[in-house]
């Protein structure tokens, strides 16, 4: 279905909010991973952040732990001096079956905060792992057959020598992959790379200094996390901006020399 168009996914180029995650289908007898195209969308408002797939009774409780976890990532990160105002929407596009387990909750992240800096992430690069509210990634199941998955994509879609999975560092001890794939990572042609916090992750799709917080708070300017506090910070002054302009105006009425009022 991938190879024919009918699931979309991208294994090539770049886009703005849009990310390759891993999910493994269980039939029983046989297991076999899915990649699954997830993006996340963001406009003005206070909603948070809303896992479209909660919203339909779609996301088992594990899912809707890891989206609720990436509110507490943002809160720690830039609403220390401003409050959060955000509306975004975050979803696994072509999915109309239970999405459960927190191992796509690292690529929800990264696709949001791609859509806030307005940065995109290549395409050819799928994730998996789980994050905490530190940014830190954590271990998943079924990292082999979630790899070996996104490799036979790839490997249908056209090798270009930059594609590969981000799996969770913790991972490595885990992988058992296929000779053929062993033989690709050796001349370049797939990569593997492990990682221990979002940061890493994000240098590797988008290529540019994410950026490390200064000792007041802020972030190196240009950076990735420059670029989303700069505009997190921007929607609370216009969310600021547009209240005071919604509120009714109140008259004040002077006294007059004796005492009345009018």
């Amino acid at each position: 279905m991938i190879e024919d168009g009918t699931l979309a996914i991208s294994t090539h180029g770049q886009r703005v909010g849009q990310i390759n995650g891993l999910s493994v289908m269980d039939l029983g007898d046989y297991a076999f991973s899915r990649p699954s195209r997830i993006t996340a969308r963001i406009g003005m408002g206070r909603e948070g952040i809303v896992n479209v797939e909660r919203e339909v009774d779609l996301s088992g409780p594990s899912h809707s732990k890891g989206v609720l976890i990436l509110g507490g990532y943002l809160l720690g990160a830039y609403a220390q001096e401003q409050p959060l105002s955000l509306a975004a929407r975050v979803t696994f596009e072509q999915v109309y079956g239970t999405v459960e387990g927190d191992s796509a909750s690292c690529a929800e992240l990264c696709a949001l905060l791609s859509a806030l800096a307005d940065m995109p992430l290549a395409q050819g690069i799928a994730i998996t792992g789980s994050i905490n509210q530190e940014g830190e990634v954590q271990a998943i199941g079924a990292v082999t057959t979630k790899v070996e998955g996104f490799y036979a994509v790839c490997k249908a879609q056209g090798f270009d020598g930059t594609q590969g999975v981000i799996i969770p560092a913790s991972n490595v001890r885990n992988l058992m992959v296929r000779h053929e794939i062993v033989a690709a990572i050796a001349d370049g042609t797939f990569h593997i790379w492990p990682v221990r916090s979002v940061d890493e992750a994000l240098s590797i799709l988008t290529g540019v200094p994410v950026g490390e917080r200064q000792p007041d708070g802020s972030y190196p300017e240009g950076s990735l996390h420059a670029r989303v506090a700069q505009r997190l910070r921007a929607a609370a002054q216009r969310q600021a901006a547009l209240a005071a302009e919604s509120r009714p105006l109140q008259t004040v009425h002077a006294g007059d020399a004796d005492g009345s009022t009018h």
